[in-house]
């Protein structure tokens, strides 16, 4: 799927490859990703083009059809639902990183009908200068805006409030800090983190530590605008929490 993302990929195709049937194959699959392969083309055809309008000159248009889509139409509103902002935008923030945008309001206080998560995030090489995104999802795609995050300075303990009743997906992306490549494209995750799925009651707290490691070949890739436009500065805690749902 990395490497013929632009073609017209069925489920038979990427099965035969594995030399399994699809419908064993779709089920390990799903055991080792967390997602179905459909699902798992989609996400790395959207951070293809992430990277192809950071990287490149060619249109909008023509990246449309560099990672298979056949419609201009459901390429834009595909990329935008999942990033958070549309092609063209996105390409035109690329090298002045994150500037203040309106994104949904802070979390509230947690209230007896809602659930609250809460735990310590470690990281391989915790000295390193970072920011630390933790956040809940409705799937384990981290797309669209998180029903919760909190955003960390160093490695710690964070909290997740407001959590209605249901399974949640939590995700973690550390972040590079200061010494930032110039290059956007370059801006890749120091290490990645993820929680099994958790059924949250109302007023219920769960404990959940999450630790961090490097990106493989099996995670799914982030489809929000982070890394590649996180500001080179540490912005003010509020506008990181805004920055992290964008």
């Amino acid at each position: 799927m990395w490497d013929r993302y632009g073609e017209p990929l069925t489920l038979d195709d990427i099965a035969d490859t594995a030399i399994l049937s699809k419908f064993y194959f779709s089920r390990v699959f799903r055991t080792l990703t967390g997602t179905s392969p459909g699902r798992f083309l989609s996400v790395i055809r959207l951070y293809q083009a992430k990277l192809l309008l950071l990287k490149t000159p060619l249109s909008v248009t023509e990246i449309s059809y560099a990672v298979g889509y056949n419609s201009l139409g459901t390429f834009t509103s595909r990329f935008t639902r999942s990033v958070g902002i549309s092609p063209t935008r996105f390409r035109a923030l690329a090298l002045s990183g994150y500037p203040a945008m309106t994104g949904p309001p802070p979390a509230p206080v947690a209230m007896p009908q809602l659930g609250v998560v809460q735990g310590c995030v470690s990281v391989p090489e915790p000295d390193v200068p970072s920011r630390i995104y933790v956040a809940a999802f409705k799937d384990p795609i981290v797309q669209g805006w998180p029903v919760a995050c909190d955003v960390l300075e160093s490695p710690g303990d964070y909290t997740l409030h407001g959590l209605p009743e249901s399974t949640w997906h939590l995700r973690v992306a550390v972040v590079a800090v200061g010494d930032v490549d110039p290059r956007p494209w370059l801006r890749q995750p120091l290490s990645v983190g993820a929680s099994q799925p958790l059924s949250v009651r109302k007023g219920q707290t769960l404990d959940v530590d999450l630790r961090t490691r490097k990106f493989c070949p099996f995670d799914l890739p982030i489809l929000l605008a982070l890394p590649e436009l996180d500001s080179w500065e540490m912005p003010q805690r509020s506008l990181a929490v805004q920055a992290a749902g964008q």
